[in-house]
């Protein structure tokens, strides 16, 4: 697994494999034998973003709907009788 993105580079021997880290732009250069494995790493990265991402979206729902169901059911205020 691995974060970034990959560039191809002029010249075509290398590619550009850029990460964020630690408030920099770091920078490897990657051979063109190793960018097909390093592909399938950074999707695979992106996969567990987007599957965290789901799991937290479900717990948000349950955790509102468990709130939700503990809360008493609001009933209409009572009404005034007048005494004449």
């Amino acid at each position: 697994m691995e974060r970034g993105t990959l560039c191809r580079m002029k010249g075509g021997a290398f590619f550009n494999h850029q990460t964020w880290r630690n408030g920099h732009n770091q920078v490897r250069y990657v051979p063109r034998a190793e960018v097909p494995a390093l592909r399938k790493a950074i999707a695979g990265y992106r996969c567990l973003l987007l599957l965290t991402q789901q799991y937290a979206d479900l717990i948000v729902q349950r955790s509102r709907t468990a709130r939700s169901a503990q809360q008493p059911k609001s009933s209409r205020p009572p009404t005034r009788h007048t005494i004449n």
